[in-house]
């Protein structure tokens, strides 16, 4: 599955393509995407003038992000919203199926149901009622990728891959090679990534925090590189923000 957090720092809301009175109740979103299963991974064939894609689910393929959405919303503000379409299609029948009866064994999380069309709409529109997504793995894609435009840098979206014993980190931007040695790179993706693996690999759950607290305070201080600093304000490097940050995390 694919983790993908996205969040506005109120310090760079300035940078968000959306309104003001849009993020003003701020915006914290998990979105939790399926990555082995549904239409990418189904069968794909050309015959003649038409063409084929077949979208196949499992439960065990479903239960495994579902579980991980369950307990990520207990962690933060304890809402989960399974995205799907299943007004036409069954995949995403068996996802709400699945779904409900998990939702029994986390009783305390809140759990709804949006249509992938209206989540699109929503995204935009009301991001700050999202807290954790769940969804399967096309829909997953368009979303998180969404998403990710919502904080005003792809150097500020951190991204990770959890496999059954692999667990891959990256920023959702990439490594920006066309940037490479200037010292404008924005790091804060690949530091949350740091954060996101002693998390999830790791087990080391206060560090994780302890190093994502320092990032908002530090952000919270003014300190930004220049692809999300404001008119007329100091752009950090990213050595600068850097420092800052471990700075923040002797204090």
């Amino acid at each position: 599955m694919n983790v993908r957090p996205a969040k506005v720092y109120p310090k760079l809301s300035h940078a968000s393509p959306l309104r003001a009175d849009i993020i003003a109740d701020g915006v914290d979103m998990v979105i939790v995407r399926e990555l082995l299963g549904g239409i990418y991974f189904g069968e794909h064939a050309t015959e003649g003038d038409s063409a084929r894609d077949v979208c196949t689910y499992t439960e065990a393929q479903i239960r495994r992000p579902l579980e991980f959405a369950f307990q990520a919303a207990k962690q933060r503000r304890g809402k989960l919203t399974v995205v799907d379409k299943a007004n036409v299609l069954d995949t995403s029948r068996l996802w709400r199926k699945v779904a409900t009866e998990m939702h029994a064994q986390h009783p305390e999380v809140e759990m709804d149901f949006m249509y992938v069309d209206n989540a699109a709409m929503q995204l935009i529109q009301k991001p700050a009622s999202f807290d954790v997504i769940a969804t399967e793995n096309m829909f997953g894609d368009i979303l998180s990728d969404a998403a990710s435009v919502l904080p005003g840098s792809l150097g500020l979206m951190p991204s990770a891959s959890l496999g059954d014993g692999i667990y891959l980190y990256e920023p959702s931007g990439g490594s920006a090679p066309d940037i490479a040695g200037q010292g404008i790179a924005n790091p804060a993706a690949q530091i949350l990534c740091g954060a996101l693996m002693l998390r999830h690999t790791m087990g080391h759950v206060e560090a994780a925090e302890a190093i994502e607290a320092a990032l908002d305070a530090t952000i919270a201080a003014g300190v930004a590189t220049g692809d999300v600093s404001a008119p007329g304000q100091k752009k950090a490097t990213t050595k600068e923000f850097g420092d800052a940050i471990v700075a923040a995390m002797k204090r």
